[in-house]
Parts: structure tokens; sequence; C-alpha cells
């Protein structure tokens, strides 16, 4: 496999990448931008797909200019994107509308409806119902937008709408469907009752063949090659979900660790053999071709503090010097340091589908610091909220929790997760380690080793261990019984909260 690369396109609801790994799994270069997204209400957040196509085009050039990698010697392209959402195309497999994000909440009402109803569905798909699935899209979109809806010709995920981008093919890869409440897990097919229990059972006829992850399914088209610089014909496997990604990223193979994704969603994983009970939170959704991917998740992680940095900056804007100075006083205090809490929930919950971000607790003499601090605790409660609700449908503790995404950047934030959840901490050697899993991918789908366990042991290595603190595991346990009473105790009241934001936005 000497000289040959892996360009891995990862499509994030905050931020979108085209990266190049080499075989040895060490990433040699980047491009970033801005996904555009679009907010023009409150509660939806959409995504202009064209500015989205010409602005990942514009990468992958940047990329293969700022290596120096010849197109040819590309040898495989993966995809990755984050799950649930929804990307349409038109009848005639033209973009026609915005895509809708992760994040979007428009749906939280009828979400709300179906969960009532869960056990209908639970033992076909084992997953509950979350605001942002596409099948809960879809019916929004019936009941609001008919134009909209009746000009519909194929549903995507993210990461399948950006291999159509680059090849034409119109698939959809099985691990990031069964995510989205539309595979039957036990025939690992589409199921007419998951269609019809939504009420949108017209769309089957808009839903692309299913593919498997590691799988080459299509290659460059002629058009994407000239925009790009590709090579017509380079492989592009089917893909992974940023959870699926972010858990081969981590090396979490096995039952030994849990995969901890802190981005703009807190994405909580172990793998194994079959489906859990139903269980409050728990999701599970189909890993690969033999494994089930166990999860508990919701958007309440670190996209929290890049915002609030902005909200508490007097220029509106962070910057790398802000997290510098917030790195160092992190690791002069510790858990007695602030009492404020913070709830995480600028952009979902995993509380009262309801609830929204607050500060609980400030006084006269409370500072910017101790506020910002309540932000990084707060983001860890959240993920321990989750880490239980993982434990309590497992049968044994993980050894570790190996974390990727934003928060992995701070490794006193990597201590607090240690000290706040109990559990040694784990982070990997690379700072795109979903891109990392999109190249380990590339590299067993090409051939170059016998099994995904040989490449991720090759390509995959841990950088820095974390082990909890008696004292302030103590410290912090009291703080999270106390966090759990807010919540309790606002229970009930989000839902007034929620109206009245609703309103002022009309």
């Amino acid at each position: 496999m000497a000289g040959h690369y892996f360009l891995i396109l990862d499509n994030g609801g905050t931020n979108t990448r085209a990266l190049l790994f080499d075989e040895e799994g060490a990433q040699i270069g980047v491009s970033v931008f801005n996904t555009p997204w679009i907010q023009d209400r409150a509660e939806m957040r959409e995504i202009d797909l064209k500015g989205m196509r010409d602005s990942l085009f514009a990468a992958i050039r940047q990329v293969l200019s700022q290596t120096g990698i010849l197109p040819k010697d590309i040898a495989c392209i993966t995809c990755v994107g984050h799950g649930k959402g929804l990307y349409l195309l038109g009848k005639n497999r033209e973009i026609f509308c915005n895509g809708i994000l992760s994040t979007d909440e428009r749906a939280n009402d009828l979400a709300k409806s179906f969960e009532t109803r869960i056990e209908e569905i639970y033992p076909i798909s084992h997953q509950h119902v979350m605001a942002s699935q596409a099948p809960v899209l879809l019916r929004w979109i019936k009941d609001h937008e008919p134009e909209r809806y009746d000009g519909i010709g194929n549903v995507f995920s993210a990461k399948d709408f950006v291999r159509y981008l680059l090849t034409g093919g119109i698939h959809q890869e099985i691990g990031d469907a069964s995510g989205n409440n539309l595979i039957n897990l036990k025939t690992r097919n589409y199921d007419d009752r998951l269609l019809a229990f939504f009420g949108v059972s017209e769309a089957r006829q808009w839903l692309p063949g299913l593919v498997e992850s590691a799988d080459i399914v299509d290659k460059v088209d002629a058009q994407a090659s000239y925009e790009t610089g590709l090579i017509e014909g380079t492989p592009v496997t089917g893909g992974l979900f940023d959870i699926d990604a972010g858990t081969l990223g981590s090396g979490t193979l096995n039952h030994n660790h849990y995969s901890v994704i802190a981005g703009t969603w807190s994405i909580n994983t172990y793998l194994c053999k079959e489906p859990t009970p139903r269980m409050l939170g728990i999701m599970n959704s189909l890993f690969l071709k033999d494994r089930v991917l166990v999860e508990a998740s919701s958007p309440t992680s670190s996209g929290n503090l890049s915002r609030i940095l902005r909200l508490l900056s007097p220029t509106g804007k962070e910057s790398d010097e802000d997290y510098r100075r917030l790195e160092a006083n992190l690791q002069q205090e510790d858990a007695d340091f602030t009492q404020v809490l913070y709830t995480p929930f600028l952009y979902g919950s995993n509380s009262d589908p309801d609830a929204m971000a607050s500060f609980v607790g400030l006084g006269s003499t409370t500072t910017r610091m101790q506020l910002v601090r309540a932000v990084y605790e707060g983001v860890v409660f959240a993920h321990r909220q989750h880490i239980d609700q993982l434990l309590r449908s497992d049968t044994t503790r993980p050894q570790s929790l190996r974390i990727c995404g934003g928060a992995a950047n701070s490794p006193s934030w990597m201590q607090m997760f240690a000290d706040i959840i109990g559990i040694p901490v784990q982070t990997i050697k690379g700072h795109e380690i979903t891109g990392l899993g999109g190249a380990v991918l590339s590299a067993y789908a090409t051939g170059g080793y016998s099994d995904l366990r040989q490449a991720a042991d090759h390509m995959i290595h841990v950088d820095s261990n974390f082990e909890p603190d008696g004292a302030q595991h103590r410290k912090y346990d009291e703080k999270y019984q106390r966090y759990q009473i807010l919540l309790d105790a606002l229970d009930g009241v989000w839902s007034k909260l929620h109206a009245t934001r609703k309103e002022g936005t009309r």
C-alpha cells in the first residue's frame, strides 16, 4: 500500500472537512469550512446544499494543493457525516431545497407524540423517536410544507448525500439508516411498518438501495473529477455516519471500552452482538456487518461552550487565545471553584424535550470564569447521564472511556470527564478521530488488511490517559446530584418557557 492515501470527507453539523490520511493513519492535510447552516426560526436549523457542495469541492482542491498529493495516489474516498437530519433531492435528482441538520427541533411535538406509542415499533427498529430522525421530519414536511413534500425524489442521510455529489450514485448506508428509525434490525432492511407508524408510507419509493459501510459502492464521476481535480473512477466506500466513524477511529471494537464523542452532540456508545431491551434513552443501530452499536446521545456537548464564549465576549467572537487562557485556568482550579450549575441545552436536551440552556446559582460576586467553568461541568454532567444509561443496559463496566471530538483537545476537560464520571479516560493520537475512522475503513475496503481489527491496531494509537481523582470525584458526585435535583425541579416548567420562546419568534 506504499504511496496510497485516503481522502475522508467529514460533513459535520458545525464544520465540514476534507482530510487526507496515509496508510499509517497519520493525518497529512485538512481543509475546513463552516457548514453553511441557516436558522430562520429558533427551532429550525437547515443547510444550504448548493453552498455546501461548492465549499466541499473547494476544500478538496485546497487539501490536494496544500499537501502536494497527486490525485492518482488517492486509493479510496470515504464519506463521513452527522447522523439523523434530512437531505433531499427532487424528482430529477436535483437539489431543490435546503437540507435539515441533526440539531433541528421543528418536529419536537411530533416526536413526543410518536414516543408515547414507542412500544409499537421498538421491537422492529430498537430506536426511540427523536425529532431529527428522517421519518419524523418527513411527516413534519408532509403536514406543514406539502409542496416541498410532493417534490421529493430521494431521501438521504448527510454522508450519503456527499457521496452522491462525488459519484451521482443513489445509495443509503445501512448503519446510518438504522439510526434514523428506518431499518428492521433483524432483517437488516427497510420495514414498511416503520413508515406506516410515522404516517409516511409513500416515502418508501424515495428510499435508496442499502449498502454496507466497507463496500466499494461508487466511483468518482466525470463532473466531480472536473470540479475537484480527483481522478475519475476513484473508489468510494459506503461510508460511515459520525458515531460509527468515531467508534472505529477510537479503536473501540470490543467491550473493554466505551466510545464518547464530545462535539456538537454528546454521543456515548458501546458495541455488542444483540440489541438491548427497551430502556429510556437507549438506541440501537447496526455497526458494520455483525455488531450492534448501543447508544445514548443528545445535542448537549461541547458545542455549548463555543456559543457561550461568543455570548460572553465583548466582540461576540471566540479565539484560540480564549481557549489557551481557559485551559490554564482549568488547570489551576478544581470542583470547588464554582457552585453555579449550567444545563447544556442550547441545541436540544437529554432531559425534558422542551428544556433550554440556563445558569442557576449566580450571585453578586459570580465571575465570568465561574460561568464558563459551569459550562464545562454541565457538558460532562450531560455525558455522565448518558454513561449511566449505558451502564444500566450493560453487563460489565468498561475499562476506559475513549473520547474524541472538540472537548478532547483540552487535557483539563478530559481530566474533568474522568473525575466526574469516575472511569478512566483515554484520548487517541490525532485531532480528527472520525476522519481516522474513515481512513481505517478505506484501508480495509481496499484490501490492505484482512479485517478491521488489524487495520485499527496498525493505524490507531492511544495518546493520553486520565485517571479519576477520588477526592474530586466525590465533590463532583455531590454537585451532579444537585444537577439532577435541578432537572427534576424544572420538569414541567420547560414547556411553558418553550411556548413563550416560540411566541416570541413569530
